[in-house]
């Protein structure tokens, strides 16, 4: 065994628990993604606060957002506690109001949108099409961002929109993973692909889960992986993460 001293790791506090799935994801990647930066028996200085799913999903249905924000304002100021230098809102759909959050914290809010932006302006994409949520499809918070990037989105049609966010509540966040599904799925990417898409976000965890490893005919950007590199990077020293 390694008696080399470990380096310095910034904490990463993730705030997770929506689904669980997805937040079972983040952890598994931000400690695989040390373990590969810094070998031998490294893994990752983190902290976890999972909130329960059923409410905040309540409020999303409902459209009651300022519902949603005390639970995240309540984990955020936990993870804090227990020494997080950073935040990491495990999930794309929340980031509606990560801007509301970001401004309680202390400590940075990376945000998913952000690094996101980067990643498809480094591909050299400038249209991407948006699979996640019909909150994350069809309301502007990240349409917007990926604009101020310069980045036009397209999202699906209604019926598709329809399909994608009912798979997710109803399947992925239950920990069901289909054939049916995933060729569902993948025929709205084709579609996107048609209408002019170079790329395509996968705006949603669980949509990574469900699509790994298939073949798109355009590049894909797996927000969970990109967000969980990007919080690796902050840990280990890089300050150019993109934070809220």
């Amino acid at each position: 065994m390694s008696t080399e001293p470990a380096p310095e790791q910034r904490v990463i506090g993730l705030l997770g628990g929506m689904s669980w799935q997805s937040t079972a994801e983040y952890y598994r990647l931000v400690n695989e993604l040390v373990a590969e930066r810094l070998g031998g028996l490294h893994s990752a200085r983190c902290v976890l606060y999972s909130v329960d799913f059923a409410p905040v999903a309540a409020a999303q249905a409902a459209q009651r957002w300022d519902e949603a924000l005390p639970p995240l304002v309540e984990a955020s100021d936990a993870l804090v506690r227990a020494g997080a230098d950073v935040v990491v809102l495990c999930t794309n759909t929340m980031h509606l109001l990560a801007p509301r959050l970001a401004e309680r914290l202390p400590v940075p809010l990376l945000h998913i949108g952000e690094v996101t932006a980067r990643a498809v302006l480094a591909a050299g994409v400038r249209r991407v099409g948006l699979l996640g949520t019909a909150f994350t499809m069809e309301k502007s918070f990240y349409r917007e961002l990926l604009a101020d990037h310069g980045v036009e989105t397209i999202t699906p049609g209604a019926r598709d929109r329809e399909a994608v966010h009912r798979i997710i509540y109803e399947e992925l966040c239950r920990g069901v993973f289909t054939e049916d599904s995933r060729r569902e799925y993948l025929a709205v990417v084709d579609r996107l692909v048609a209408r002019g898409a170079q790329g395509v976000v996968y705006g949603c965890t669980e949509i990574e889960l469900l699509l790994n490893g298939s073949a798109a005919p355009v590049p894909v950007f797996p927000t969970t992986r990109l967000h969980a590199e990007a919080a690796v990077r902050f840990a280990l020293g890089s300050r150019t993460a993109s934070t809220a």
